[in-house]
C-alpha cells in the first residue's frame, strides 16, 4: 500500500514538472509551453499540439492501477488552477489520455469544464456555470473567461474569444478557442454569429453538426465546400443551430429589449422529465487527420459556389414546434428607482439595456412544472466598464450561451 502511495506521489510530481517545463521530454515541453502561451487558457486542446507517445516510465502501468490513479486525481482536483493536473494526466501518453477522457464526466454531470469539447456540451441542470466577458473595443474582440469575477493578476482562464467583423449588409462575430486566430481554416475555429443589416435578427452557426443524426443525414446529401477552406486541420462547414430575433420598437416606447431564441439543435423535450440535449463527445476532425476528398457531386457544387465569399450549410434543423424556444424574462418596473429591474442575485451591478435573462417558452399542451418554466437558463449583465457576467445552465452549452450574449453587443437602434 505504501509503495502504491509513493508511486502516486511521484506521478503527480512528474506531472507538475511537466507544467513547469522540467522533465526528460524536451520536445513536449517546448510545444506545450508554446501552446499555453498562445491560448492563455488552462483548458488543454481536445487534440494536443503534439501526439502523446507511448514511451516513458508510466506508459506501461497496469490498467487497474492507472484507472485508480487518474480517478483519485479527478476527484481531488475539482477547481482551477489545481484541476490542471487532470489535463497533465491526459498529456502523458495515449493510454493515459484515453483513460482520462473515460473518467472525466460532462459538465451536465459534474459542473466542470475540462477539455474544449466541454464548451460544446450542455451545462449542469441545477447550479449554473459562472463566466464573465471582457470587451476590447479597440480591437472589436470579446473574450469569455471562466470564474465569478476577473482576477487582478490577469491569470483568468480563457474559454472562448470572438471578433466582430462589420460587412456591408451584416455583422459577423467569428468565435475561436484562442484570442489571436480567427481564421475559418484554423483548427481553433468553432463557428460564428451573423446579423442582418438592422441588427434585429441573428443566426448562430456551428462548425460541427449538433448530433450524430445530423452527420448521417448530411452524408446522404451533397455537401458544399469552398476550395480554399478544405483543410486537414479544420472543418469547412457551418451548421445553423439557432436563430435570434429582437422585436422592433418603432414607436420608441419605454421598456427593455425583447428577444426570442429558437434553438434548432436542442429539442423542447430536453427540459421535460427524462429529456436530454445533444452532447457531442469530440470534435469532428482532429489534428493530423486527413480530410476526406469530396465526391464528384461535391466537386460540381464546389465549382458552382467557389465565388461565394461565405459558404454555409445547414444540418437538417428540428421543426419549429419541436425546437426549444427561449425568451427574455419580463422585468418589473421599480417606482422608486424609475427603471426596469430583474433579480440577478448579485451577479449584475450596472444598469444597461444589454442586461437580460432567458427562460424557456412553454406552450400550454406541454406538461412542464412552474418551477422549470421560471428557471433562468442564461443571464447576462454588466458589472463594469467593458466587463459583463454570463451564467448559463442546461440545456445550453458555453458556446451557444456566448453566441447569444454576443448578439446583445451589436447596435440595435430600432429596438430601443
Amino acid at each position: 500500500m505504501r509503495s502504491t502511495e509513493m508511486s502516486f506521489k511521484s506521478i503527480v510530481r512528474e506531472l507538475r514538472e511537466m507544467r513547469d517545463g522540467i522533465g526528460n521530454i524536451s520536445r513536449r515541453r517546448v510545444e506545450g509551453r508554446h501552446w499555453r502561451n498562445r491560448t492563455r487558457s488552462h483548458i488543454a486542446p481536445d487534440v494536443a499540439p503534439f501526439e502523446p507517445s507511448e514511451q516513458g516510465q508510466w506508459a506501461n502501468l497496469p490498467p487497474e492501477l492507472l484507472f485508480d490513479i487518474i480517478s483519485r486525481v479527478e476527484e481531488s482536483e475539482t477547481t482551477w488552477p489545481a484541476r490542471k493536473v487532470v489535463i497533465f494526466c491526459a498529456s502523458v501518453c495515449k493510454s493515459w489520455r484515453e483513460v482520462t477522457k473515460e473518467i472525466v464526466r460532462t459538465p451536465e454531470e459534474c459542473g466542470r469544464l475540462t477539455f474544449p469539447i466541454s464548451l460544446k456540451q450542455p451545462g449542469p441542470r441545477e447550479s449554473p456555470i459562472h463566466c464573465f466577458i471582457k470587451r476590447d473595443s479597440d480591437n472589436s474582440v470579446y473574450r469569455l473567461y471562466f470564474g465569478l469575477t476577473p482576477s487582478e493578476d490577469e491569470s483568468d482562464k480563457l474559454l472562448l474569444a470572438a471578433r466582430r467583423i462589420r460587412r456591408a449588409t451584416s455583422t459577423d462575430f467569428v468565435i475561436s478557442l484562442v484570442a489571436d486566430d480567427f481564421s475559418r481554416a484554423s483548427k481553433t475555429y468553432l463557428g460564428k454569429l451573423r446579423s442582418n443589416f438592422l441588427g434585429t435578427k441573428f443566426t448562430i452557426y456551428d462548425s460541427q453538426p449538433p448530433s450524430v443524426a445530423s452527420i448521417q443525414e448530411r452524408s446522404q446529401r451533397s455537401r458544399r465546400f469552398c476550395t480554399k477552406q478544405v483543410s486537414v486541420t479544420g472543418t469547412a462547414c457551418n451548421y445553423i443551430i439557432a436563430n435570434i430575433s429582437y422585436e422592433l420598437n418603432v414607436l420608441r416606447t419605454r421598456g427593455p429589449r425583447r428577444m426570442h431564441c429558437v434553438m434548432h439543435s436542442i429539442p423542447f423535450s430536453s427540459i421535460q422529465e427524462g429529456g436530454s440535449a445533444p452532447t457531442p463527445t469530440s470534435f469532428p476532425r482532429s489534428v493530423g487527420e486527413k480530410a476526406s476528398p469530396p465526391s464528384v457531386s461535391d466537386s460540381k457544387e464546389t465549382a458552382k459556389d467557389a465565388s461565394s465569399p461565405s459558404i454555409s450549410s445547414s444540418a437538417v434543423p428540428l421543426p419549429l414546434q419541436e425546437s426549444l424556444v427561449l425568451k427574455n424574462k419580463s422585468p418589473r418596473w421599480h417606482e422608486q428607482l424609475q427603471c426596469w429591474c430583474l433579480n440577478f442575485r448579485g451577479r449584475v451591478t450596472v444598469a444597461s439595456v444589454k442586461n437580460f435573462q432567458l427562460v424557456a417558452t412553454v406552450a400550454s399542451p406541454h406538461n412542464i412544472p412552474a418551477a422549470e418554466q421560471e428557471k433562468v437558463i442564461l443571464q447576462f449583465g454588466k458589472i463594469g466598464k467593458d466587463i459583463f457576467t454570463m451564467d448559463y445552465r442546461y440545456p445550453l452549452s458555453a458556446y451557444q450561451a456566448f453566441a447569444i450574449c454576443l448578439s446583445s453587443f451589436d447596435t440595435k437602434p430600432v429596438c430601443e
